[in-house]
């Protein structure tokens, strides 16, 4: 999966276990309806549900979301396109996201550097 450009600038995923939808919303810049949509349209995406239907997605989904939205939004592509990009990539996915996971926990812990000095 190719490193999204626009996903520098959304905020930096916190250190939590689980996100609800709203949290997910803010963080991948995306309308909950959306994220819920793309629930159907790709299998990779899946949260967990709990009572009432209510959704908490995990760091793994975020990052996920965050690559769809960059497929769909700044590349181009269409949903079923994003769909067969998101499935031919799966070796590359994992590589891919633990990259993304590891620049962004680097990150986070250069702030907490920061704000240490």
């Amino acid at each position: 999966m190719l490193e999204p450009n626009n996903n520098n600038e959304l905020p930096a995923i916190p250190g939590k276990r689980y996100f609800t939808i709203g949290e997910v919303s803010e963080l991948c810049e995306v309308k909950p309806h959306v994220l819920r949509y793309w629930e159907q349209e790709f299998p990779q995406l899946s949260p967990v549900k709990r009572r009432g239907n209510r959704r908490y997605y995990q760091r793994q989904d975020v990052i996920i979301i965050r690559q769809i939205r960059s497929l769909l939004y700044e590349q181009g592509f269409t949903i079923g396109g994003a769909r067969q990009q998101m499935d031919g990539d799966d070796v590359k996915h994992d590589s891919q996201q633990s990259q993304q996971i590891i620049r962004q926990l680097r990150a986070e812990l250069e702030e907490v550097l920061d704000i240490l000095r």
